[in-house]
C-alpha cells in the first residue's frame, strides 16, 4: 500500500469520489521486520551489529462516511500509530481528520494531514507503505538534517540547525539537538511529517489532472510583547496527473517558523519544491524525484541555505506473486550563501523483495546502505540508529549505516 495522502484524496494523489455508506470501517496494517543494524565507515564512534524488531509505520484506523443529499457526503477519519514491539497508547497521532465532499465541488478537510510534498515522496518510493530503513524519506527534504521532526499539536517548531560556514569560513553547526534522533525512532523532515492545525482543499479529478491546497494555521503565535517570536505558518500545493501507467506531480511547500533565532534580521523561513514521477510497464515500474529544499535565516551567521536531492528507483515482477525493489538517492553538498559546504551530502541504496502471500500479506527482505559523506550525519527515515553529530551515546558524522530487514506485513 502506498502511504495515503489526507487518506480520501488530500494531495492530488487519490481520487476524489463520493462515499455512499454511513458505517464505520476499522482498517490498519500490521507490519514487522527482525533487523540487524551495523554502523561504521568514518564515524568517530562505530556500532557494531546490533539487532532489535521493528514496526515500520504499523497503523489502526477508523473512517466513514455519511451521505448529506444534493451530492455532499460528511467524511471522517481518526487514525493512529501503533508500535507492538513495545507499550504504547493509541492517539490521532497520524492523518486525522473531518470534512465534505462532493464529485462537483471537491473535498475539504480539517485536522492532521499528509500534505501533496509529503504524498508525493511516499508516491514515488517503491516500498509497500512507503516505509523502512530503506525508505527515501532518509535523504528528502532534510537540509544537512537541520529540518528534522514535526510541529507540536499547538503547531510549535524546535529551533533548527545546519552545516553551515560561519564567518571565518570554516565548516561550523547550528542546533545539534534538532539534527539528531532518537534510536529507533521516526527521522524524516518537517516537509515529510503531516501537518497538524491543517486545512484542505482536493479538487476532483479532471482527465487524470487535480490540485491540492493546504494551509498550516498558526495556533502557535506569541501575543504582544512575548520575548520570543513564535509564529509557525505554512501552506503546500500539489499538482498531480495520473492516467493509465503514468503519474506525474509536482509540489511546493513553504513554511515560516517565526523569528526565534537571534542576531537574525529576518525570521526563519524553510520551502521544499519536488516534481516526480513514475510510470508502469505491468512488470515493472519506473519511479523518480528530484527534491529542493531551501533555509533563510537558519541561524544568526546563515542567510540562505539550499540542497538538492535526486532519486531513482524501479520494481520489477519476477513471479506473479514476488518482485524485486530498488532505488538509489542522492543528497547533494549544502550550499551555504552560494558556497558548497565541502562533503556534506549523502547517497542511500536500497535493494529488496516483496513476496505477495496473499492479497494482504507480504514476505519481505530488504538491503539499505546510507553513505554520508566527512561531514553529514544522515540517518535512516524510518527506524533511525540513533544519529547525533556532537552529543549523544554516537558521534556518527561520516558514518555509512547498513540493515537487513525481514519481516511481515499484513493489511486489514
Amino acid at each position: 500500500m502506498q502511504k495515503k495522502l489526507i487518506a480520501l484524496a488530500v494531495a492530488g494523489l487519490a481520487s476524489t469520489g463520493a462515499f455512499a455508506q454511513a458505517n464505520v470501517t476499522v482498517y490498519g496494517v500490521a507490519d514487522a521486520t527482525f533487523d540487524v543494524v551495523k554502523v561504521g565507515g568514518d564515524a568517530v564512534q562505530e556500532l557494531g551489529n546490533t539487532t532489535r524488531v521493528s514496526t515500520n509505520s504499523s497503523y489502526v484506523g477508523f473512517k466513514g462516511a455519511e451521505a448529506l443529499g444534493n451530492g455532499l457526503t460528511a467524511v471522517f477519519q481518526v487514525e493512529s500509530a501503533v508500535g507492538f514491539e513495545n507499550a504504547g497508547t493509541l492517539g490521532a497521532t497520524r492523518d486525522s481528520f473531518v470534512g465534505v465532499s462532493s464529485s462537483s465541488f471537491g473535498t475539504v478537510v480539517l485536522g492532521t494531514l499528509t500534505g501533496p510534498t509529503r504524498a508525493l515522496g511516499g508516491a514515488v518510493d517503491v516500498n509497500s507503505g512507503s516505509t523502512g530503513i530503506g525508505a527515501n524519506a532518509g535523504l528528502i527534504g532534510k537540509l544537512g538534517n537541520a529540518l528534522l521532526n514535526s510541529t507540536t499539536t499547538t503547531g510549535s517548531y524546535g529551533a533548527p540547525g545546519a552545516y553551515y560556514l560561519n564567518s571565518s569560513g570554516a565548516i561550523a553547526q547550528g542546533n545539534a539537538a534538532s539534527e539528531s534522533c532518537d534510536r529507533s525512532s521516526t527521522c524524516v523532515s518537517i516537509f515529510d511529517n503531516r501537518w497538524k492545525n491543517a486545512v484542505a482543499y482536493v479538487s476532483p479529478s479532471f482527465a487524470g489532472l487535480s490540485a491540492t491546497v493546504a494551509y498550516v494555521a498558526n495556533e502557535n503565535k506569541n501575543f504582544r510583547g512575548a520575548s520570543t517570536s513564535s509564529n509557525t505558518t505554512g501552506y503546500d500545493l500539489g499538482l498531480k496527473y495520473a492516467n493509465g501507467p503514468i503519474m506525474a506531480a509536482v509540489t511546493y511547500n513553504a513554511v515560516s517558523l517565526g523569528n526565534f533565532v537571534a542576531n537574525t534580521a529576518g525570521g526563519t523561513d524553510v520551502s521544499n519544491f519536488r516534481i516526480g514521477g513514475s510510470y508502469d510497464f505491468g512488470m515493472a515500474t519506473i519511479r523518480a524525484l528530484f527534491d529542493r529544499t531551501r533555509g533563510d535565516h537558519l541561524d544568526s551567521n546563515l542567510n540562505t541555505a539550499t540542497q538538492n536531492v535526486f532519486g531513482l528507483g524501479g520494481t520489477f515482477n519476477v513471479t506473479p506473486a514476488g518482485k524485486i525493489i530498488g532505488q538509489f538517492y542522492y543528497a547533494d553538498d549544502l550550499k551555504a550563501n552560494g558556497t558548497d559546504v565541502k562533503d556534506s551530502g549523502a547517497k542511500l541504496f536500497e535493494i529488496g523483495y516483496e513476496h505477495s502471500l496473499s492479497k494482504r500479506t507480504i514476505l519481505k527482505a530488504v538491503y539499505a546502505n546510507l553513505n554520508n559523506d566527512k561531514q553529514a550525519a544522515y540517518d535512516f527515515g524510518i527506524n533511525s540508529v540513533g544519529i547525533n553529530p556532537s552529543t549523544g551515546t554516537l558521534n556518527t558524522a561520516g558514518a555509512t549505516l547498513q540493515g537487513i530487514q525481514l519481516g511481515l506485513r499484513h493489511s486489514f
